[in-house]
Formats: C-alpha cells, structure tokens, sequence
C-alpha cells in the first residue's frame, strides 16, 4: 500500500499526517528579507530564537505564535500564497506535485537522516539573538536544494 503522502491531498491529510511532512531540517524558521521595490527575496542564516540549533526544531512549537507572532502557520490554504520554503520542503514538494526525497524521516524511518544527508540548518545557522544586522548573514543555500550526503547504511 501506498504511503498517505502519495495517495492523499495536502487537504485531506489528518493533522498528524500533516505535522509528520515536517523533516525539522529548520530551514523555514531562518529569517528572510524581501526588497520592497523589487519584491526580491534573500535568505539568512540567522534563526528565529526559538530555534534549537542542534535539534533543529522549535523550543515551545505550542505557543510559538504567542512568543514569535509573525511566525507562520503552515496550512494547505497558506501554501497557495508562500514562496519562500525551500526547494526540499516536504510541503513545497507535495504542494508541487513531486515526492519525498529519501532522507525525509517518512522515507528512511531515521529522524537524523535530516541531519546525517547535510540537509539541516545544524552547524550552519546563528541565532537572531547572536546575529546582529540579518543583511550581515546573507546566504544562498537556504534557498537551493541540498546537495546531500547518503550515509553508507542506507
């Protein structure tokens, strides 16, 4: 049987099934710029401070709205309008119509392959509270698909 991933609309999903796309790779909570005259987009590798930087997820993911209030909620609806996830959102990618690349936690059953496939903000995100002026921390590759790197074991 086909994983839900395959045979179910972003919309159809349980919130569990929806929670589960989220590989933690902590991409999506690095902070962005946006030029106002040019609707131009860059990326920073500065995190949002409730971004653990080791586990790569949100330290109070429950109340993060309450403690960061313009911090996204992640929606079937709210997808239609984002441009700025990463190529190698397990979101974007159903969104558009590809699969779930083999390091995604569903796929290989290891919440570290994330970690392990160099996919992951770990070791190369600072926290907004360390940063200091984001237009300092400009970078490409939150924006780029991932050059992975497949551990032996898999």
């Amino acid at each position: 049987m086909a994983p839900f991933w395959q045979t179910k609309r972003l919309e159809e999903m349980t919130r569990e099934e929806w929670e589960s796309l989220c590989d933690r790779c902590g991409r999506c909570c690095l902070h962005k710029l946006r030029d106002e005259e040019t609707d131009a987009l860059s990326f920073t590798n500065v995190s949002c401070r409730l971004l653990d930087l080791e586990s790569c997820q949100c330290s109070d993911y429950a109340r993060r709205r309450m403690r960061v209030p313009d911090c996204v909620s992640l929606t079937p609806e709210a997808l239609k309008d984002i441009d700025w996830l990463p190529p190698s959102c397990a979101y974007r990618r159903l969104r558009d119509g590809k699969d779930l690349l083999w390091w995604h936690p569903l796929v290989s059953g290891d919440p570290d392959t994330v970690h392990q496939a160099g996919v992951s903000v770990r070791g190369r995100a600072i926290n907004e509270r360390d940063a200091g002026a984001l237009e300092d921390h400009v970078v490409d590759w939150p924006g780029a698909m991932p050059r992975t790197r497949r551990p032996d074991n898999l």
